[in-house]
């Protein structure tokens, strides 16, 4: 089994309430982890976690609105700090970009509203898709709404009608001649539009 060196989080987006950002803190104390809060000036909030080897992650969140938006890049070494933050993805429905790195690959992760979409392995130049999400009961409902063609095909018989009207009282036989070229073109987009 191949050991995972670091786990980096290359493009990340959490929006916190006040409520979810003591939430956020609290859920890294209760599993052990040793935090500090940094409370800036402008109401921006720091979380610095200590990694392994004495390295700190600092994640910061700026006040924007009513909300606590950490956007960033860090990378994670400890197991539990990495576990702890793929948990606050998920459960705070954030975005996220994640490289899980080993010796020889690495895993790429795309998180979008806390759930897994993409997971790709990249050797080298190469990548290959593992995992992604397709909402095909979205699709499926999307394409049951949709109603262009119907939409089309009533337009159709209306011009169709228009014509026929305008062909019983014209005379001339180059302009019916034109009204019927036009009813064929017609006719025929109406037979492809309803088969």
């Amino acid at each position: 089994m191949a050991i995972r060196l670091a786990t980096e989080y290359v493009k990340t987006c959490l929006q916190l309430t006040e409520a979810e950002m003591a939430k956020f803190i609290r859920m890294f104390v209760d599993h052990g982890a040793s935090l500090q809060v940094k409370v800036l000036e402008n109401g921006n909030q720091e979380v610095v976690l200590p990694d392994d080897a004495g390295e700190e992650i600092v994640l910061s969140f700026e006040r924007e609105m009513n909300l606590y938006v950490c956007r960033g890049t860090c990378r994670i070494r400890n197991k539990n700090l990495v576990n702890l933050m793929r948990k606050a993805v998920a459960e705070f429905k954030g975005d996220a970009i994640v490289h899980r790195i080993y010796a020889a690959y690495t895993m790429v992760y795309t998180y979008k509203q806390g759930a897994v979409i993409r997971i790709t392995e990249q050797k080298g130049a190469a990548e290959k898709v593992i995992y992604e999400y397709r909402d095909t009961v979205g699709q499926l409902e999307q394409l049951f709404h949709k109603n262009e063609v119907e939409q089309e095909i009533q337009m159709l018989k209306a011009q169709v009608n228009h014509l026929l009207d305008m062909r019983n009282e014209m005379q001339e036989a180059a302009i019916r001649e034109h009204i019927d070229g036009r009813l064929h073109k017609l006719t025929h987009r109406l037979f492809v539009l309803e088969a």
